[in-house]
């Protein structure tokens, strides 16, 4: 039977990350280019922080909040939330980072009457919840389940209960599209089909989640 929802995960998946997007951070804060190194899953041998999170030795809210102060102290500020980060190195229009991938996805997607589902563990906390009326697509998705209020994350049992119980649907007609392994293996235990998303390469990772649908 062909799925019926696409689940997403925010972050990384529906934007491009703040890794690639270092030059745009550091015009946006005034830094010299080729100040920002850290380069995540692009380069995980020389970002030791991110392999930390990786082996679960810390959260990913403790990885981006030590990247938030590092970054703040380079230009004078004390930031104590990653939504500060975000704010001014994205400002006022977040359009031009999210994924053209993405948005054609779900085009195609709502075309066939599919339905569209968010699961994320930090949206309007890494955001800011005035985020969201600058993403006009979000109209488009009917659930969006944010950690940020239900205090439960991914990989959380309860996380993927939740969306499915508001969607209504079983776990086996809904594909989740993350981009941590940790989050990935929780929605498989879910019973969800599931794609482990590939910052690196969304083109393929968004061409897996549509095979799950017939269109």
């Amino acid at each position: 039977m062909s799925a019926q929802a696409l689940v997403l995960d925010f972050g990384g998946v529906i934007s491009r990350t703040l890794f690639e997007t270092h030059a745009l951070t550091e015009q946006a804060l005034g830094l010299k280019a080729g100040t920002l190194t850290w380069q995540g899953p692009f380069n995980p041998v020389k970002d030791d922080l991110w392999r930390a999170m990786q082996a679960d030795e810390i959260s990913e809210r403790d990885y981006w909040m030590t990247r938030t102060k590092e970054v703040g102290i380079l230009i004078g500020e004390n930031w104590t939330s990653m939504q500060e980060f975000v704010i001014a190195a994205r400002g006022a229009d977040p359009l031009p980072v999210i994924r053209p991938e993405f948005l054609a996805t779900i085009e195609t997607l709502k075309a066939k009457g599919y339905r569209l589902a968010i699961l994320s563990n930090e949206l309007d906390l890494f955001y800011g919840a005035d985020f969201r009326d600058k993403l006009p697509f979000l109209k488009d998705f009917e659930v969006i389940v944010d950690a940020t209020y239900t205090n439960i994350l991914k990989p959380d049992p309860r996380a993927y209960e939740d969306v499915l119980q508001q969607l209504n649907l079983p776990a086996e007609q809904c594909v989740f599209v993350d981009d941590q392994l940790r989050n990935v293996k929780g929605s498989i235990a879910a019973g969800m089909k599931t794609v482990h998303f590939d910052v690196c390469n969304p083109q393929v990772s968004y061409a897996e989640a549509l095979e799950y649908f017939d269109l």
